[in-house]
């Protein structure tokens, strides 16, 4: 076993780390972005991860969908709406805009979700608590 935190894990005590892995932290809030595009779950992302953190919430869950087809389209349209290339656009990149400025600043880890919470449709993040301010701290 090797010595140190596991990766991704930095700061955060390993039974802290094993309940958001599991699951069994409270989501005390869920980000859905599922339906909207590229830019607009960027933006959306980084807005309520923002005002999480700056409210306390520690454990949120982030839905991307499964990058599967539409229901609300029928097979021809999904063909044209959206070719294989790009099914799961907002599954793909929401890790990576988790890890880039501004976002990984508020972020002590991310963990699959369980199939409960969205499974391989979803993301559970940890923010760091917000730091005190004012004389003296």
């Amino acid at each position: 076993m090797p010595d140190g935190p596991e990766p991704g894990t930095a700061g955060v005590d390993r039974r802290t780390a094993d309940r958001l892995r599991k699951g069994k932290m409270t989501v005390e809030g869920v980000v859905d972005l599922h339906g909207l595009t590229r830019d607009e779950a960027h933006q959306m992302l980084t807005r309520y991860l923002a005002r999480a953190q700056a409210t306390g919430k520690r454990c949120i869950l982030v839905v991307t969908g499964k990058g599967g087809a539409r229901k609300d389209l029928s097979d021809a349209e999904n063909a044209d709406w959206m070719s294989a290339r790009e099914r799961g656009v907002l599954k793909r990149e929401v890790p990576i805009w988790l890890s880039q400025s501004p976002n990984r600043e508020r972020i002590v880890m991310t963990a699959a979700a369980r199939a409960g919470h969205g499974g391989s449709g979803a993301i559970y993040v940890l923010l760091r608590r917000r730091r005190a301010t004012g004389a003296g701290k």
